[in-house]
């Protein structure tokens, strides 16, 4: 049987990528131009900034790739982009390359939804991972829960109502002057500091919801800062320009260590709720904040007591990055899902995409 190669672009924030995967399932090459150090100084994503650093590395990123897999465009199947939920500068940028390149290389156009991107992602991992399986989906933009029958058969279960995790995480990190991305320096913060040593609120919602809701907690970080003359005067030694802080006084470790036990309760129980509810055996974690160490290890104890297995992609392509992109799209092309000749030009990105019911 001959091997499908899709070329994918994923541009939906402040990471720009390009990938070329060989069947849905093989990483053939790879490039992710990461923004983080550009936006850490404003301690978070400047859209106007991300789109525009977008469109000077999207094509040579593309050209790398393509020396690097030593493939030609005439052995590209399709190409497969997102096209949302994102911010709509960025993700016009990815878009307008891509119905290019479908313009002149006669190539079908594959639109993916950066949610399933991120499922998709745990086949990158595990090839051979059966369905159904329970998703959940947690990064700097999005919190939901899935049940997933199949390559594009997905159950909506429930997301977050405000905040999603990872921008609490970031909104935290601000509040406690860590810098940005706030997610990988509260782990390392949280690692050595006492995860006990405030009891902040979980919100966990009406009785056997499925939703989320961290709006709350980052604001009752913020009243604890407020009040405690001793954390608040001693924000100032915690503030650097590095990622990951030398010296950070311990009070403000352990309010980072304390909130980020509080986010990880709560999707730990969701999770395992949703699994309990579906009478699914496999749970899936992606998104950025799936590299967390705490929720890890909290999720693992979770499952154990119910027998469920728990997959987790591999740190890189928990973040964003377009082999999940490529992923979804072989999945999506065989499902017959794609647009071809005239029919690529009306496709637009948009902000807000929902995926599944």
């Amino acid at each position: 049987m001959r091997s499908v190669n899709i070329l994918g672009i994923e541009s939906s924030c402040d990471e720009t990528s390009v990938a070329i995967v060989r069947d849905g399932v093989q990483i053939v090459a790879q490039e992710i131009a990461s923004q983080i150090a550009l936006h850490h100084r404003f301690g978070g994503v400047v859209p106007e900034i991300a789109a525009r650093k977008s469109m000077e590395t999207i094509i040579p990123i593309l050209e790398q790739v393509m020396l690097e897999s030593g493939i030609d465009f005439d052995d590209i199947e399709a190409i497969a982009v997102t096209i949302g939920p994102g911010l709509i500068g960025s993700l016009l940028v990815g878009v307008s390359v891509a119905k290019a390149l479908c313009y002149v290389k006669h190539k079908p156009l594959i639109p993916i939804n950066h949610i399933e991107g991120h499922i998709k992602a745990i086949f990158l991992t595990y090839p051979h991972l059966e369905f159904p399986f329970i998703a959940l989906v947690v990064s700097g933009g999005h919190t939901s829960l899935f049940a997933v029958y199949g390559h594009t058969d997905y159950e909506f279960l429930g997301g977050t109502r405000d905040d999603a995790a990872g921008e609490a995480f970031d909104k935290v990190a601000k509040i406690l002057q860590l810098g940005y991305p706030g997610g990988p320096v509260i782990d390392h913060l949280a690692k050595a500091a006492n995860p006990a040593a405030v009891q902040f609120p979980r919100a966990y919602l009406e009785k056997d919801s499925f939703d989320f809701s961290f709006s709350g907690l980052k604001t009752a970080v913020l009243q604890y800062v407020r009040s405690q003359t001793k954390a608040l005067a001693r924000l100032d030694a915690g503030s650097s320009a590095e990622i990951f802080p030398k010296e950070v006084p311990p009070e403000i470790a352990d309010i980072a260590a304390s909130f980020q036990e509080a986010v990880v309760d709560i999707l730990v129980a969701k999770a395992i709720s949703a699994c309990r509810y579906k009478q699914m055996e496999q749970l899936v974690v992606v998104g950025g904040v799936a590299s967390n160490s705490r929720l890890r290890s909290k999720m693992e104890q979770g499952a154990q007591k119910l027998n469920v297995r728990v997959y987790y992609p591999p740190p890189l392509l928990c973040t964003d990055n377009a082999a999940m992109i490529a992923s979804a799209g072989y999945f999506r092309k065989l499902a017959g899902n794609f647009l071809e000749g005239k029919e690529i030009f009306p496709l637009n990105p948009m902000s807000n995409l929902p995926l599944g019911g």
